[in-house]
């Protein structure tokens, strides 16, 4: 069982809400979205993915798996069709889920990541994925290395958080499964994703496209990429933000999504 963080409304809940972190984040990055979602009358979970915060180390910690994993927590949680929140490698994989399990999703909101057959990955990803280089950057890896990557494009990455993160760090079986992640992520995967006509297209529910402005590592033409191949999916981009946007904004980003889920009540 993955571990998680929850949060529940008071009373019957309006549904649920599922929130699938990207890289190198755990559940954590959720805090400020968790308790929101439920003050707005949702139940929303948010797991730690195999290998990453307070989850147990599981190999291979491929993608295929992640999707396995994803869908084993929301059966073994009993949840309702969920509304997936989903970020960077968390896009990755929880869209993946989606598309594989359409009688499970009620909507999507997706945030900084990319869902193409065509995709490219960026440097520091090519470098995780190239034999040698990948271990060298792992076992060099430090807490201050990592608060100095992190920092260096989010201005809302405080010691918490980092101290968060760096939990996915804590051993070297944990370090392999990064590796492993990201040397299993070839997009040409997704060509049976794309249709005609786009499987996300086809799963027919409400969609907001939530994305930072700035960001150098998933741009914001993926966005307007989503938006334009969802049917009726709103795109809203959060000014001054990047990658991270859920950290650089914690108050917009919640009630982005808590306005959302009123639209669906």
């Amino acid at each position: 069982m993955l571990a998680h963080r929850e949060a529940l409304p008071e009373g019957e809940p309006l549904g649920d809400v599922l929130c699938v972190h990207g890289y190198p984040e755990t559940s954590y990055m959720w805090r400020h979205v968790l308790p929101a979602c439920a003050a707005a009358g949702w139940r929303a979970f948010a797991p730690d993915l195999p290998g990453f915060g307070d989850s147990p180390v599981a190999p291979p910690h491929t993608w295929q798996r992640a999707v396995e994993a994803i869908e084993a927590f929301r059966t073994d949680l009993g949840l309702a069709p969920v509304v997936l929140v989903a970020h960077d490698w968390g896009g990755l994989i929880g869209l993946r889920w989606a598309c594989d399990h359409p009688e499970a999703v009620r909507a999507l909101v997706i945030s900084d990541t990319g869902f193409f057959a065509d995709g490219r990955w960026h440097g520091l990803a090519k470098e995780m994925q190239t034999e040698g280089k990948g271990e060298e950057l792992m076992a060099n890896m430090s807490r201050e290395g990592l608060a100095g990557l992190l920092r260096g494009v989010s201005r809302g990455m405080d010691d918490a958080a980092i101290d968060e993160y760096w939990k996915s760090f804590a051993t070297p079986e944990r370090r392999q499964g990064h590796l492993e992640l990201y040397r299993s992520g070839d997009f040409s995967e997704l060509a049976p994703y794309m249709g005609p006509p786009p499987r996300l297209a086809a799963l027919g529910v409400p969609a907001l496209v939530l994305w930072g402005e700035d960001d150098a590592f998933a741009p914001l033409a993926g966005a307007k990429r989503f938006a334009q191949q969802i049917p009726g999916a709103r795109l809203e981009v959060v000014p001054g933000t990047g990658h991270f946007v859920y950290a650089d904004a914690p108050d917009e980003t919640p009630a982005a999504i808590t306005r959302f889920l009123g639209e669906l009540s």
